[in-house]
């Protein structure tokens, strides 16, 4: 007895939903789709990995006095 391979699956799972849209049965055909998707790993989100080098964010802040926050406001909303 051979052992089914993702691709048997998946042409089982294809012919199901060909049946399914024949039979106009939109349930069965979802359903068929996300077994797909989930069989091949559509069904995980994609993470960017926007920090490639794995260093970690460095905030440097310094204080202002009232004045200059005050007067860097004004700056802002003209």
């Amino acid at each position: 007895m051979s052992r089914l391979t993702l691709d048997d699956l998946l042409n089982q799972l294809e012919q199901a939903r060909q049946i399914a849209i024949e039979e106009r049965k939109p349930t069965a055909m979802i359903q068929a789709t996300t077994t797909m998707a989930k069989l091949i790993g559509l069904d995980k989100p994609v993470l960017k990995d926007v920090y490639a080098d794995n260093k970690p964010v460095v905030f440097n802040i310094t204080g202002i006095s009232p004045d200059e926050a005050a007067q860097a406001y004004q700056d802002i909303m003209r």
